[in-house]
């Protein structure tokens, strides 16, 4: 890449992409980074909900169980969230938001009657698969993380956060 050969201004283009190639090493994740191992899902309680909008289209009420949510030093904010339909029906998730690299993971899903089942071999997947992982998007820009790329300081700002949304999207 250097050499003495090269005409000044070309020392100063590669100094100025050093920043930029840092930059971008940061945006994809610390290549050094480990994940801590996820906990067994925790048990939770529809009537600690605290609701939030997913689209307007869908048919389901989402909920997140403000008792569920951890954020590890790892910088993952565990969670369980629930979708329930108007006709009763229930799915609930063991998930992790990365808001470092903008990713999700789903570690176990609720089997009605039959308890928790521990996804095998999960991956992270990015946060704007459409569908897949629409609530895990709005779950993550409404309060998860902050400015889009740390997850928020403490589970107390979390869900004043998730109210304070749900009462803005209301007014």
């Amino acid at each position: 890449m250097y050499s003495p050969d090269r005409p000044y201004w070309f020392r100063f283009f590669l100094l100025a992409l050093l920043p930029a190639a840092a930059m971008a090493q940061l945006a994809a994740g610390n290549p050094d980074w480990q994940e801590t191992v996820a906990p067994p899902p925790p048990e939770f309680n529809q009537t600690r909900l605290v609701p939030f909008e997913v689209s307007a289209a869908s048919s389901l009420r989402f909920g997140v169980d403000s008792a569920t949510i951890k954020i590890t030093p790892d910088g993952i904010v565990r969670y369980v969230v629930v979708a329930s339909s108007a006709s009763g029906a229930l799915n609930a998730m063991y998930e992790g938001v990365r808001c470092a690299t903008g990713e999700v993971k789903t570690y176990a899903r609720l089997i009605p009657g039959g308890g928790w089942k521990l996804l095998q071999d999960v991956e992270w997947k990015p946060l704007d698969l459409g569908t897949i992982s629409r609530h895990s998007a709005a779950l993550a820009k409404q309060g998860l993380c902050k400015g889009g790329n740390a997850p928020q300081a403490s589970v107390d700002i979390i869900v004043r956060t998730l109210k304070g949304t749900l009462q803005q999207s209301n007014n």
